[in-house]
């Protein structure tokens, strides 16, 4: 059996993480003959130069058909005045979009080793270990919109079977944990948010009522993730809460740098990115963290390619690098010799036990 993975490399320095997140998918195929083949497409600001638009029609398609789709990272300061309408993320809001990517999974764990790294003090981070599932094709990045002179809006809009589906997600993904989901709203101010809270509950109550839940404003829950981030398991919200909540607790690892993510639906290919954004101030000089593209590669493995032994053993590897003291200059402490990164994804291919 055969996986095609499309490769989106994108921008700054995608290409440099997503090389060696596949060395490092090429290595396990090898090794565990999963048959993996890659195809390269274009997206974001590598299209719009070569194409005109962010997300050209063959790149579409070839998605469509693949198994699972890589993503680098997408955008930058030159495409800043571009249209709206053809910017760099209009590509990756379509993308998501038409492959039906509903729930984005980003894990967030802390590494003993890197304690130190976190501006939270040590006590805090002992036994974090949370699950983010943000909503990710609804909500106000995906409303109407318009500008006039010195006024602008953008509307955030949900609907019943929107919430459902991405709550049952969560849910399932709570069960095979420690049993616990947070569900994150803005219950007192927004109408969206009564409805989320609303539809949460029923689905929670009727379906899952074996797991423990709980209801948090937005804004406490961003006060909770720095004083009691043990407490968490799986946090379920919507698109634009769980974007900005999931930035603030990539510090509790240390640097979004090591986040990783995935972007499932109802079947179909899911798309796998670290978190992090392009940092086109370090593209070019081998300085880029590829942790959070490589343990994408490892979640790719696990959800797309029913491949767990072999995710386990990518993740395991990452983190015999870190336990050696190997670090990118996002991660090194003063006076410690960074890693470039080719030099870290090599290393994380020599401690690949397949």
């Amino acid at each position: 059996m055969t996986h095609s993975i499309v490769v989106l490399a994108g921008d700054g320095v995608g290409p440099e993480v997503s090389a060696q997140a596949v060395r490092v998918l090429e290595a396990v195929s090898s090794r565990a003959n999963l048959g993996l083949e890659f195809e390269a497409a274009l997206l974001g600001g590598a299209a719009i130069d070569a194409v005109g638009h962010p997300l050209p029609d063959e790149t579409l398609a070839a998605c469509k058909a693949a198994s699972a789709v890589f993503l680098g990272a997408v955008g930058g300061p030159k495409w800043d005045t571009a249209p709206v309408e053809i910017r760099p993320e209009v590509g990756l809001l379509g993308l998501r979009k038409e492959l039906g990517l509903f729930a984005n999974l980003r894990p967030i764990k802390t590494i003993p080793a890197l304690a130190a790294v976190s501006p939270l003090k040590n006590e805090r981070l002992e036994g974090v270990d949370i699950l983010v599932v943000r909503e990710l094709t609804g909500g106000i990045y995906f409303g109407k919109r318009a500008r006039s002179g010195s006024a602008a809006f953008d509307t955030c809009e949900y609907t019943v079977g929107e919430i459902e589906r991405v709550c049952r997600a969560a849910a399932r993904l709570a069960r095979s944990r420690r049993g616990k989901i947070t569900s994150i709203d803005k219950f007192n101010v927004l109408d969206t948010s009564r409805l989320w809270r609303e539809t949460a509950t029923r689905v929670f109550r009727s379906e899952f009522p074996d797991l423990e839940v709980e209801h948090l404003l937005v804004d406490a829950a961003a006060m909770h993730l720095l004083s009691r981030p043990a407490d968490f398991d799986v946090m379920v919200t919507e698109n634009m809460f769980g974007d900005i909540l999931t930035d603030e607790a990539s510090m509790l690892a240390g640097s979004m740098g090591l986040l990783p993510s995935a972007s499932l639906g109802d079947g179909g290919p899911g798309l796998y990115e670290p978190i992090h954004g392009s940092a086109p101030d370090i593209a070019g000089q081998d300085a880029a963290n590829p942790c959070g593209a490589i343990l994408s590669a490892a979640m790719l493995l696990r959800h797309s390619c029913g491949a767990d032994e072999a995710a386990l053993a990518v993740e395991a590897a990452v983190d015999a690098v870190l336990g050696a003291g190997i670090r990118t200059r996002d991660i090194a402490s003063a006076g410690q010799t960074a890693f470039g990164t080719t030099a870290f994804g090599q290393a994380v291919l020599e401690r690949l036990a397949l």
